[in-house]
């Protein structure tokens, strides 16, 4: 429709349709990560769409990103990856405030994704912006914030992450997408249990450890061991891996997950804090592969108990499910991806946002755009 729009010299039109973006990524990870990091990989994702849309987009982020946009870099790598030659991250984090704040007005809409570190100065530089929140909310210390900062434009990334602050200025639910191209489905049953992510005491691989003993399938467990989970691996975690059922493979990349999760028969997500979205259930998704979850946090958004995977509340639920887990159809599995959870859609969303706040256009009244897919 907006082509004849063009073609009848209607100059409204590439207002509505084209912006020009800033996007500001944290700068611990590379955008794309070069392995884990579901925040930088989503802004990866959403950047790229955004231009693929014909939108002009701006990426603040570390050197080392790669992009189909215009990169900013604010430090010359990821910070994770220097290790020890970085001593204080927050001081690279203030400098990107102050490059962002300067260039601001270049921009329909600045797009942040650092948590709250920008509040003063986007108040006080008074320009166009939108905050994603990508963790967890239901931290006491973080209340005050926001109750400071009540002008913010917030977005969840799920309707049960913004639990703790629904009195909040949420002017959407945006779900995570990937890009349908970058996961190939199978359609076979695996042999083997999948985990995937941190180990860490909330992401609770011990019950998926737990649930493969207790059917007698193997677990592969493919994740990455922040230096702060490190003494929690060795005390709780390290002993388990002695069993011949688990095989513990370590952190991997992007073009490694296709295969390790399609193949596997599930992918187990027995987790213990509410998960603000968990992209890993849609990457599994995308493969066509179920989920065995925990129905903490915002898994009950994401899976649909019977169609994508199984809910459970128990170790003995967990290895129930398992024993029926084939009997769910891979094909539903990737069709729902491809319906709810697409890139494509994504940056849809947040291009109706934008619009929005770009015109003062009230809210949907549940802060959802996709009610219907929720």
């Amino acid at each position: 429709m907006w082509l004849s729009e063009v073609a009848k010299g209607n100059p409204n039109i590439w207002a509505v349709k084209f912006m020009k973006i800033a996007q500001v990524a944290p700068l611990y990870e590379s955008v794309p990560p070069k392995l884990y990091g579901g925040t930088e990989r989503v802004i990866s994702y959403l950047t790229d769409e955004l231009v693929r849309q014909g939108n002009d987009v701006t990426l603040y982020a570390s050197g080392d990103s790669v992009t189909k946009a215009e990169l900013r870099p604010i430090c010359q790598d990821s910070l994770r990856l220097q290790g020890e030659l970085v001593i204080d991250p927050l001081a690279h984090h203030l400098r990107m405030l102050e490059v962002v704040a300067r260039e601001a007005n270049e921009f329909d809409i600045v797009h942040f994704h650092i948590d709250y570190l920008h509040f003063p100065i986007t108040r006080r530089e008074n320009f166009t912006s939108v905050t994603t929140l990508h963790g967890r909310l239901d931290i006491p210390d973080i209340e005050g914030i926001f109750r400071e900062f009540p002008e913010m434009n917030l977005v969840s990334i799920s309707n049960a992450q913004r639990e703790p602050l629904r009195w909040a200025n949420w002017v959407g639910t945006v779900y995570h997408g990937l890009p349908e191209q970058f996961y190939k489905p199978s359609y076979d049953a695996g042999k083997y249990l999948a985990f995937l992510g941190r180990i860490s005491p909330e992401k609770r691989v011990d019950r998926a450890i737990e649930v493969a003993k207790r059917v007698g399938l193997p677990l592969k467990i493919a994740a990455k061991i922040d230096a702060v989970d490190r003494d929690y691996f060795e005390s709780e975690i390290r002993g388990l891996l002695d069993d011949p059922l688990v095989e513990f493979i370590g952190e991997i990349g992007e073009d490694e997950k296709s295969e390790f999760i399609g193949n596997a028969k599930a992918l187990m997500f027995l987790i213990d804090w509410p998960e603000p979205f968990g992209l890993v259930l849609t990457e599994a998704m995308a493969c066509g592969t179920p989920v065995i979850a925990y129905g903490m946090g915002s898994v009950p958004e994401v899976i649909e108990d019977g169609v994508t995977g199984c809910i459970v509340d128990s170790i003995e639920a967990a290895a129930k499910a398992v024993e029926r887990i084939d009997n769910l159809n891979r094909r539903k599995v990737r069709r729902a991806f491809e319906e709810r959870f697409s890139v494509c859609r994504m940056a849809q969303d947040y291009m109706e946002i934008y619009r929005r706040i770009r015109h003062g256009e009230p809210y949907l009244a549940t802060g959802e755009l996709r009610p219907s897919a929720a």
